[in-house]
């Protein structure tokens, strides 16, 4: 795990829940459970700060960190789309965004597109992107400030399902995605047994939580959350969120356990 993931992984599933704020040695000391160094953390921890991800404040000669309105913003949308999951019966209407950018900002065309797949839309076409969920106002809110970037917003309907499917799977590689889950699956679906028996010690839950957790999340990058409709047959998707909700759940209490033992030092 990378420590900047570490660190988003802390300030999401546990500081922002106690103030949103931890000193710099109480992220040092919760990070030397993932073998990262003090070192390490103090220039991590800067650079976020730089990047306008973090607030930092001084209490004495104690340094602290805290979440401010772009960080808490990230967490809301990484927490609804890793977390949530659509089971309602699909209305057949596509939501579709047709972008244009200028030639001169490449950067922000890949970051458009990087920010598309996040929040689940799938390239149709060039500069058009598609979803099955209404995402449209959460798609002008998130592209509001970003004047070199034009948006049409358009609802439609293909002519059947089979061109939906026909759709969907031009857009995202459902079949390598699919073998993924498999994957995630072998690897957590047995552990289940023990976290079940509560048998493992705080620490060991904290970096379990967090490895799980850190394993799951590059699937709402490239998983749009389908409907059912639209999934091939024996899609592993949906039992793979199901057992990583259970395995967070399973682990949930020794890992906040540990984790306030080592903050109260």
């Amino acid at each position: 795990m990378r420590p900047r993931s570490i660190v988003f992984d802390l300030f999401g599933d546990y500081i922002r829940y106690r103030g949103g704020s931890a000193r710099l040695r109480t992220l040092s000391a919760l990070m030397s459970c993932f073998d990262v160094g003090d070192s390490t953390v103090r220039v991590v921890m800067a650079r976020l700060r730089k990047e306008g991800w973090f607030d930092a404040h001084k209490d004495g000669r104690e340094t602290s960190y805290a979440l401010n309105s772009r960080s808490l913003q990230m967490l809301n949308e990484g927490r609804e789309r890793i977390f949530t999951r659509a089971r309602e019966p699909w209305d057949g209407h596509w939501h579709m965004v047709i972008y244009s950018v200028p030639e001169a900002e490449r950067g922000v065309r890949d970051r458009v597109r990087k920010d598309l797949a996040w929040l689940g839309f799938g390239p149709l076409a060039t500069s058009t992107y598609i979803c099955p969920h209404n995402r449209l106002e959460q798609i002008a809110e998130h592209f509001a400030d970003e004047p070199a970037v034009r948006l049409n917003l358009l609802t439609c309907q293909s002519g059947s399902l089979a061109v939906d499917r026909d759709m969907a799977a031009r857009c995202w590689d459902l079949d390598e995605l699919d073998a993924d889950y498999n994957e995630f699956l072998a690897t957590y679906e047995p552990r289940l047994e023990t976290y079940r028996r509560g048998t493992l010690t705080g620490k060991q839950a904290l970096v379990e939580r967090m490895q799980l957790t850190y394993d799951y999340r590059k699937f709402p990058f490239r998983d749009p959350d389908l409907p059912a409709e639209l999934l091939p047959t024996q899609w592993s998707g949906r039992r793979a969120h199901d057992v990583f909700i259970e395995a967070h759940d399973l682990l949930q209490q020794p890992a906040e356990q540990y984790f306030d033992e080592v903050t109260a030092e």
